[in-house]
């Protein structure tokens, strides 16, 4: 069974790593293009993270990729670096905040 962009939506708040994100006060806004299209937003503060469906009205950090790309790149088989100088990743807002966002979850 293929894993969905909303498995991988569903799954960042259980893979949170509190100790990563210490005081984090940051919004990630997630918009997918393409087969699985959809807006999502990231708030992680207070140690604590939770994702919500929609659009924030001022996120950090904006994260645009087709729907494929994404679960890609969420997987490990996709670089973000590789990802953004191909074109495929298109990120508005605070760069260096989007670089770190691997780093606040736990890999398997």
């Amino acid at each position: 069974m293929a894993i969905s962009v909303r498995d991988i939506i569903s799954a960042m708040p259980p893979r949170f790593d509190p100790e990563a994100a210490a005081g984090l006060d940051a919004v990630f806004q997630f918009d997918v293009y393409g087969e699985e299209a959809g807006q999502w937003y990231l708030v992680i503060k207070d140690a604590t993270c939770r994702i919500e469906e929609g659009r924030h009205s001022s996120p950090n950090v904006t994260l645009t990729m087709g729907s494929a790309d994404f679960v890609d790149m969420m997987l490990g088989n996709l670089s973000g670096q590789q990802a953004f100088f191909s074109g495929k990743l298109r990120i508005s807002g605070d760069l260096m905040l989007a670089q770190r966002l691997e780093h606040f979850f736990k890999r398997d």
